[in-house]
Parts: C-alpha cells; structure tokens; sequence
C-alpha cells in the first residue's frame, strides 16, 4: 500500500532502513508546523484509524514525531485514540503504573543493555503492538534498537539449516529463577510476588498456569518457572508469510537465572547462539529519541531492546492486543 494520508506527511530520521522495500521506522509528522498540536493529531488518528494501522503492519515501526506530546496524559489519549484493547505486561521487568494504561518502559539500570525480544514471547497472550513514549530523551545512548524478525531467520536458516529444523521440530524449553524479593541492582531481580502479582504461592502457581508455566519452588523462597514447548518461529496473519524469530533463545540461554534447550533437554550449541546474537545485532535499526516522539512497533514482527544510557531518560510504554 502506498503512502496516502493528508493528515501527515513523511519525514525521516537518522538510522531508518530500507528493509524489504518497507522503511522502518515510517516517519510521521505534521502536515504543516500549525497542525502539531495534540488535538489536532488525536483528530487525525481517529479519521484514519484503520490506515494507520495498516501503516504499522506495513512499515513494522511507526514514529510520531514533531507533535505536542508532553507527558503520559497525552501519551493515554494517543493509545486511547484507536480503541486497541490492553494487556496486563507480565515478565520480569520493574515497571511503574503511571496513569491510566500508561507504565514506565522498565526500570532497570539505565547502564544495562536490555536484549533483544518481542514483548511477553513466552506467554500465550502477547500484545500485537507495543508503543512507547519518550517524555525526556537521554543526553547520550538510551536508544530503542528493533529487529526486523523474519530477517533473523532468513540469515538462520542460510548458516544452520540443520539446526534450526532440529529446535523447530523439537520446540524450546526455558527455565526463569525467581528471587524471593526485590533486587534493584539488576532488571533480572524482579521477585515472583511482584511479577504475578501476589505473595500467595497457590494463587502465584495459578496464575502461572494458566500463562502456560510450570513452577518448583526453591529452598531460599525463590521459584523456578519452566516454560515448554515453545517455537522457534511463528508465521502471523497479514505479514507477508514471514517467518519471524519468535523467540528469546540468545536472551536467556546460558545465564545465571536463566536457560534455554530444546524441549527434549538437548543443548543448543553455543556457537549457534553466538552467530544469532551477532546477527540480530547486525539487523538492528535504531534512532535518537527526542522529546514527544512516540513508536508504534508491531509486537509479531520487531524484536527490540534498550540501550544503556546516561541519565535521565524517561520512555514510558503501553501494550495493546
């Protein structure tokens, strides 16, 4: 489809990309600079509704840049704009409910890089779009890198034919260790009663099953989530037949807290792993955040990770089914 709305106009930015013939991020801004003001684009977004989603699962990255978006109020009324329902995030991320369906993006230290996924991979509901909000950019690094998913299997599949059929037919197994209570020296030290939400192991257990989780729990009061089979790559409805990397393989195989095997125990080669991190790296497109700048990103298309960055930076986040 091509480009058709005269309620904005394409702009560009540093670092987009031509990929499959689809620039990613799309840039979107105003019309001329009298039309920047939030009524005027919460007035657009609801007259074009359908096009602009169109234009996320077109383009896979949507930004919003050059409007008069100032704080997560404004930001609620963009998400509120398409009647997209919401979906409670659930994951080991510390976040913080700001307003209405607005949370901060995650609260981990800003010197940690945050690897490369698509929202929620593991649970069986995952939100369709993830969209984030930067209401105060960071003064070096900070940025949001994406990935566009199928193109992580494509070059997969041109190194490791063999082993990507072998973890595709067998499926994936991940393991996630829990600590017992709050550590804020690391975005991995969310405790289980934060991440489900409650401090009653046979309601946590509950709620874990019907995520798709099994649950051990521990001698120290932590908990160990096993999650499987999972797969490697999913094909979704409307995205060309891609066959996106849905998966968080290099996230969490052979870390402290976590493991990633093939559902039959069989052990994922390292130099495997190694050449996908490099690869999802080399596919990574990314942008400097300014202040008002809102992302759409298709959750079934785009992995995406954070930066480490100096402070302060403030990306708050919305997830729609």
């Amino acid at each position: 489809m091509e480009f058709a709305c005269e309620d904005f106009k394409v702009g560009k930015c540093e670092g987009e990309k031509l990929v499959d013939g689809e620039t990613m991020p799309l840039v979107l801004q105003p019309p001329e600079p009298s039309k920047n003001d939030l009524n005027t684009l919460l007035s657009a977004l609801e007259k074009n509704k359908d096009w602009f989603e169109e234009m996320i699962i077109k383009n896979s990255a949507v930004l919003l840049r050059g409007f008069d978006v100032t704080n997560a109020e404004g930001f609620n009324d963009i998400v509120e704009a398409f009647d997209w329902p919401d979906i409670r995030y659930v994951g080991p991320a510390p976040r913080t409910h700001i307003y209405k369906r607005i949370w901060t993006a995650n609260e981990g230290p800003l010197s940690e890089f945050i690897y490369y996924h698509h929202e929620m991979v593991l649970i069986k509901e995952h939100p369709k779009k993830v969209i984030l909000f930067c209401e105060i950019p960071p003064p070096e690094g900070g940025e949001t890198p994406f990935v566009p998913s199928f193109c992580v299997t494509e070059r997969m599949l041109e190194e490791f034919p063999e082993v990507v059929e072998e973890i595709e037919e067998k499926g994936l197994k991940y393991t996630f260790t829990a600590l017992s209570n709050n550590n804020t020296t690391s975005m991995r030290g969310r405790g289980w009663e934060d991440a489900f939400g409650t401090s009653d192991r046979a309601e946590a257990e509950r709620r874990a099953n019907a995520l798709g989780m099994e649950m051990e729990w521990l001698p120290n009061g932590g908990v160990t989530t096993i999650l499987g089979p999972r797969p490697l790559t999913r094909v979704f409805d409307g995205r060309k037949g891609r066959r996106m990397w849905f998966n968080t393989v290099v996230g969490m195989h052979g870390k402290e807290l976590s493991s990633a095997t093939m559902a039959d125990g069989t052990e994922i080669p390292e130099r495997v792993v190694k050449r996908c991190g490099e690869i999802i790296e080399e596919e990574s497109i990314q942008f400097k955040w300014q202040k008002g700048d809102v992302l759409f990103l298709d959750n079934l298309a785009l992995l995406h990770g954070r930066r480490p960055s100096l402070p302060p930076r403030k990306v708050l986040v919305a997830t729609c089914k």
